[in-house]
C-alpha cells in the first residue's frame, strides 16, 4: 500500500518513471522494473481490488503448495506477464500492478482446489476463476473494455499459471478442470433459467 500512496503521490517525478515497467523501460537497463511495478498500483481500487483477489486466491493455493512455491509462481507470473505483453501494448506504454501475477495463482487454484468455496464471492472459486478468464478473453476478442487495464497481461498470467496448476495437482488437473468447467455450465444454466423468468 504504501508503494501505490507514494507512486500516486511522486507520480511523474524521475524516481517514479524508473520504477514503472515499461519496454522502454527495459531498453535502458532498468531490469528491476517487471519486479517494483508488481507493488506500484494506478489508483487505491487498482490496490484493493489486487488486495482482495491476492487475499482470497492467494491464501488458498499457499494452503495447497506452501509459500515458497506460491511466491515463486506469483513472481515468474507477473515477471514474465509484463514481458510478454509488449507484444500487444508496445514498448511505450507503462504497465504497473500485480493482476496478471495474481491471475497466475487464479489458474492455479482452478486446476488445484476448484471447490474451495468463497464467502466472499459466494461460489467456488474454481467458477470465479473461469469466469475471471472468459470475461478477460471475450473483452480482448470484442475490443471492449478499459484501454488503461491489462487484459492482455491477465491472460497471459493465467496462461502462465497452468502449467503451475498441472505440476502442483498431484495428478488432480484434468477432474479438476472438469469440475471448473461444469460449474460454469451449471451457473450459465442458473443464470438462464432466472432470466427467463
Amino acid at each position: 500500500m504504501l508503494a501505490t500512496a507514494f507512486s500516486l503521490a511522486l507520480e511523474d517525478s524521475p524516481i517514479m518513471r524508473a520504477l514503472y515497467f515499461s519496454g522502454e523501460n527495459l531498453a535502458r537497463g532498468y531490469f528491476w522494473t517487471p519486479i517494483t511495478s508488481l507493488f506500484i498500483h494506478a489508483s487505491p481500487m487498482h490496490l484493493i481490488g489486487n488486495i482482495i483477489f491476492l487475499y482470497v486466491f492467494g491464501s488458498t493455493i499457499e494452503k495447497e503448495i506452501g509459500s515458497a512455491k506460491m511466491v515463486a509462481a506469483f513472481f515468474l507470473g507477473g515477471i514474465l506477464s509484463f514481458i510478454l505483453s509488449l507484444y500487444f501494448y508496445g514498448f511505450s506504454v507503462i504497465m504497473v500492478g500485480a493482476s496478471a501475477a495474481i491471475f497466475t495463482l487464479i489458474a492455479m487454484v482452478m486446476l488445484i482446489k476448484p471447490l474451495k468455496l468463497s464467502w466472499l464471492f459466494f461460489m467456488p472459486l474454481g467458477l470465479v476463476a473461469i469466469i475471471y478468464f472468459l470475461y478477460n478473453a471475450f473483452t480482448v476478442y470484442f475490443g471492449i473494455g478499459e484501454d488503461s487495464v491489462g487484459y492482455w497481461g491477465h491472460i497471459i498470467g493465467f496462461i502462465i499459471g497452468v502449467p503451475f496448476g498441472i505440476a502442483w495437482s498431484r495428478g488432480r488437473w484434468k477432474r479438476n478442470l472438469l469440475i471448473s468447467i461444469g460449474l460454469l455450465a451449471i451457473y450459465l444454466l442458473l443464470v438462464n433459467a432466472v432470466f427467463a423468468l
